[in-house]
């Protein structure tokens, strides 16, 4: 029972370690890069679309990547740890299903918040279209290129594979998910943090067992994708006007 104890103990803080550690590394780079541009004359800050860019290409796209693909490698687990390849039609099936259950489960969520007049923060990020809605439009396909793939590589892939070695399934994709939106904190705004954090914990398991049960990361993370995609397209259409607030 104490080597259990130990072994979950262990999981537990080598998981956490790897979802913050991993968030942590991508603001050292995206700080690093941006030092970069300015000593080139470029100052990111005095453009919103350049300034996003920067961050997910360098952040979710090479900083996840590289930390994930750098533990896989030390502890020696390789690249075969996580299970990616071409999308089958179950897996299709899977990823349709799953973007309906994750996007009808924040419908539900939204609806109960606004009965009950509870407030959620925003991410920074829709701070940032709202002043610029350009930024909204090049979200779309990073979302699907590397929002999705870079987020689902570092949180479903070598942290949820992490926890179930030691947990199983189930215990592993709630655990993952716990840290996958406390990671969140960080980069929201405004009131009603931990209700962010609720509603994505609640939500982040459909993202969680579509990976465990088709053990395909492809699948998740275009689930992961689809659902930001259309969140930045309806943001767009809200704040350019062509769609009622």
């Amino acid at each position: 029972m104490t080597t259990l104890w130990n072994a979950r103990s262990r999981a537990v803080f080598v998981a956490a370690g790897l979802g913050f550690g991993g968030y942590a590394f991508a603001v050292i780079v995206v700080l690093l890069t941006a030092l970069v541009f300015s000593a080139g004359g470029i100052d990111l800050l005095s453009s919103p679309t350049l300034l996003v860019a920067v961050s997910i290409v360098m952040g979710q796209g090479v900083s996840f990547g590289v930390f994930a693909l750098a533990y896989l490698r030390y502890t020696g687990r390789g690249r075969s740890y996580i299970g990616i390849r071409f999308p089958t039609l179950s897996d299709l099936g899977w990823t349709v299903g799953g973007f309906v259950v994750f996007y009808g489960g924040l419908i539900v969520v939204s609806i109960v918040l606004t009965t009950f007049g509870i407030q959620s923060a925003q991410n920074e990020l829709a701070n940032i279209g709202e002043q610029d809605p350009r930024v909204f439009l090049l979200l779309i396909p990073l979302s699907f290129l590397l929002i999705g793939p870079g987020e689902e590589l570092l949180y479903r892939g070598v942290v949820q594979e992490r926890l179930r070695e030691s947990f199983g399934r189930w215990p592993a994709i709630a655990l993952a998910s716990l840290i996958f939106a406390f990671v969140h904190f960080f980069s929201l705004q405004g009131a009603g943090k931990f209700v962010y954090l609720a509603i994505l914990f609640i939500l982040s398991p459909v993202l969680g067992a579509a990976y465990e049960y088709t053990g395909n990361l492809v699948v998740s993370s275009l689930i992961h994708g689809a659902f930001n995609a259309l969140q930045f397209g309806l943001a767009y259409l809200m704040v350019t006007g062509q769609l009622p607030s």
